[in-house]
């Protein structure tokens, strides 16, 4: 062990820097582990993969390694409220305790920093008074705030309009030629993130610079040595996102839009501007309207020449007339561009949307696979690689072949110029299902990566319960919703609410919903909250309040997003339950194309590529339920396929070693303890 790893080694002793800053801290081996994996890393220059259980500590574990090499280090996460976490509350806590005098920085995509060209554009626009009235509170925080993040604004609905009206896109961000260019949020955090030794980021902005021309993060890379991507588990999906391509009905209609208003105000009569404009916008909402399809909302199938549903000849005849519409704007900005900055940006944006538009026209390139993205108010034509694996190899980590393993020259990034960052580390709660965690590391390329897996040092056996009920309907079954919300109501109301309920469907989510609230007699003082019926912020901080204040305890239904990153320690929740295993959707294209892929190579769809999602889902989803060393809880999965089908053995060893509730006395029994013995709350760093 080298000096600084000892050093490493030393800061989680028990009299070590972090136990003398923090009063409570717990000596964790593998907390310890972990950091010490991280720092041989750092020193060898390394790819290294770590699955970190809850409980383990994983942000002090490569926090202090990276802070105490000396490197600069680029941080990385799935969420925002992660980045803000880590950025205001555990970076600032490790380095204190190092007593290191580092720079840090925030930076984030513009879609979260206010932009004073659109604010005062849209105040002096804005017709309605509630709208004017909700721009001049946005007004009022803008003259004061440092950052134009706004995460500032705790009240601003993220269903809420104001943010589009008050941010910009790379599309309609008037750059130098702004009038508040120099005083520009987004510019001053790159500028900010440029200037400091540790900077903070999201996973999107890791793959957008590989999308578009605008760059964020690769002016940092030549002189970065440690990239530390926590949630790495939200890595693939959210780089397939940005690595393929995308063109919806809105992003066109929007352009039409600011082509008839930049056109009259800035070239009236060198083009027909509002005859250019109103064509493109009818040919946008073709791609709503056009026969076939039925305007539910979902991903449709797109494997031939036209999406599942469409007719082949009518929707080439709807495409041929786009690509003329973009065409003949694209033209009369090439003739009008020199009169105005402005006009020069929006043929930029028409050539980007021609060539998008190309595209989609052509059959999808190599592996791609394509689909529609259909909403109550849009539709997307999206098309994406299978996985990252090849792009986040060559083109963030630099390294040209799948056998290598530290980051060599010359890559394609070091071709351009830059130099790449010696040392990778990726970790989250859940990687995998298996010793190699070949779920996380395959998609993403990683194979020959360290794989490491530190466990959770919970006692699970003695604070978790698992309970699968036998007397249900099938999960394929219509009224299983319904049964479940019936069965459920009486477990909740002995509770006190103290529930999260996860579903698998919206369709499933509204039924027990409306099903809990039948059940629920009002003297019971127990809320139901829904997901979507209110804001997620305002959702997750009432079910924090459990009953304190005077207010009742609540059951939150939610799907989708709360099945991770939702965090309750202690008594208020201490149900989770599932309605059903959680495979992904079987009309899903993308899904399906992996799952053919699968086949391609010899394997089964199902054991390789179905049953390792549902594995890492559902370990995502029981791990809501504790959350400290001194939870405790119960474990429901309304899904009798996890006891008697082959494949959930697998799936129970995916889960948290509980101990199992084999029949409804025993369940009863459970409910009985967690209502009469009080928990305390114990969340050490």
């Amino acid at each position: 062990m080298s000096e600084w790893e000892q050093e490493v080694a030393d800061a989680f002793s028990e009299v070590g820097v972090l136990a003398q800053a923090h009063t409570g801290f717990l000596l964790r081996a593998g907390q310890t582990e972990m950091a010490l994996a991280v720092a041989s890393a750092i020193s060898q220059g390394r790819a290294l993969v770590v699955e970190a259980g809850t409980g383990v500590g994983k942000t002090y574990a490569y926090l202090v390694p990276a802070l105490l090499s000396g490197e600069r280090v680029l941080l990385s996460t799935a969420t925002k409220a992660l980045q803000d976490q880590l950025y205001g509350r555990d970076l600032p806590r490790v380095l204190q305790a190092l007593g290191l005098p580092k720079r840090t920085a925030l930076l984030k995509g513009r879609s979260s920093y206010l932009c004073w060209h659109r604010l005062v554009s849209a105040r002096q626009q804005a017709m309605d008074n509630a709208l004017a009235c909700s721009l001049g509170e946005v007004e009022q925080w803008a003259q004061a705030t440092q950052t134009g993040d706004l995460v500032e604004l705790p009240h601003l609905d993220e269903r809420s309009s104001i943010a589009t009206l008050v941010t910009s896109t790379r599309d309609n961000c008037l750059g130098a030629a702004c009038a508040y260019a120099r005083d520009c949020h987004v510019n001053l955090a790159r500028r900010n993130a440029l200037a400091a030794d540790v900077v903070v980021v999201n996973h999107h902005l890791l793959f957008a610079d590989m999308a578009v021309r605008e760059s964020d993060i690769a002016p940092l890379l030549p002189s970065v040595r440690v990239v530390v991507v926590d949630e790495a588990h939200q890595l693939n999906d959210i780089g397939v996102q940005f690595l393929g391509a995308q063109l919806g009905s809105a992003r066109l209609q929007d352009f039409a839009r600011e082509l008839l208003a930049t056109g009259r105000q800035s070239a009236l009569g060198l083009a027909d501007w509002h005859a250019l404009a109103a064509a493109l916008d009818t040919a946008a909402r073709s791609l709503r309207t056009l026969p076939g399809g039925d305007g539910a909302a979902g991903r449709r199938a797109w494997e031939g020449g036209a999406p599942q549903g469409y007719e082949a000849r009518a929707w080439t005849e709807m495409f041929d007339s786009l690509l003329l519409q973009l065409e003949g704007i694209s033209a009369a900005l090439t003739h009008a561009s020199a009169y105005a900055p402005e006009l020069d940006r929006l043929l930029e944006r028409a050539e980007d949307l021609l060539a998008l538009a190309r595209r989609f026209a052509a059959p999808a390139a190599g592996e791609h696979v394509r689909w529609l993205e259909v909403s109550a108010s849009e539709l997307r034509l999206m098309e994406s690689p299978h996985d990252v694996a090849q792009a986040l190899r060559s083109r963030l980590m630099g390294l040209p072949d799948p056998e290598a393993e530290a980051v060599p020259a010359p890559a394609p990034a070091v071709q351009e110029g830059l130099s790449v960052p010696r040392t990778w580390i990726f970790t989250s709660a859940t990687l995998g299902d298996d010793e190699r965690l070949s779920w996380f590391t395959e998609p993403c390329g990683l194979q020959n990566a360290r794989v490491l897996r530190v466990a959770s040092p919970f006692d699970y056996a003695a604070q978790a319960a698992l309970y699968v009920p036998q007397h249900l309907p099938a999960p394929g079954d219509e009224a299983h919703s319904s049964a479940l919300a019936v069965w459920l109501a009486p477990a909740v109301q002995r509770l006190g609410g103290r529930t999260l309920v996860l579903t698998t469907s919206l369709r499933a989510l509204r039924a027990i919903g409306a099903g809990l609230r039948e059940g629920l007699p009002a003297q019971a003082g127990v809320e139901v909250l829904v997901q979507g019926e209110s804001p997620k912020r305002w959702l997750m901080e009432r079910f924090r309040s459990g009953s304190s204040r005077g207010q009742g305890g609540c059951v939150l239904v939610a799907s989708a997003s709360f099945w991770e990153g939702f965090d309750v320690p202690g008594d208020t929740l201490q149900l989770v339950v599932i309605d059903k295993l959680p495979f992904p959707p079987p009309g899903d294209p993308l899904a399906r194309a992996r799952g053919q892929r699968m086949e391609a190579l010899g394997r089964s769809a199902f054991a390789h590529y179905a049953v390792p999602e549902a594995a890492v889902a559902l370990k995502q989803g029981a791990g809501r339920l504790i959350r400290s060393e001194t939870d405790r809880g119960i474990l429901v999965v309304c899904d009798r396929r996890l006891t008697d089908r082959g494949y959930g053995k697998r799936l129970l060893r995916a889960l948290p070693p509980m101990r199992r509730l084999l029949d409804a006395q025993a369940f009863d029994e459970a409910l009985a303890e967690l209502t009469t013995t009080p928990t305390t709350v114990s969340t050490p760093p």
